[in-house]
């Protein structure tokens, strides 16, 4: 996430050569492309961590650091 960024909530996730940047609230990708595996795994660990983005969200919005989030296990 960047302090500067546009809504809607998102966040941005780089896989080898593809990168893609992924709503919050409903796990679409917004822009850019993932593979299918990737992208069945990105939405898994952000169901997971929903309230954590959300968090981070917000507080990149208000220029504060945000926490780092741990991986899938």
């Amino acid at each position: 996430m960047f302090w500067d960024d546009h809504p809607p909530p998102h966040f941005h996730v780089q896989y080898g050569e593809y990168q893609a940047t992924i709503s919050i609230e409903v796990f679409d990708v917004i822009e850019g492309e993932l593979p299918g595996r990737a992208i069945k795994l990105v939405r898994e660990w952000a169901g997971i961590h929903q309230h954590e983005l959300r968090e981070n969200w917000r507080r990149a919005r208000k220029h504060e650091p945000v926490v780092p989030i741990e991986p899938l296990p």
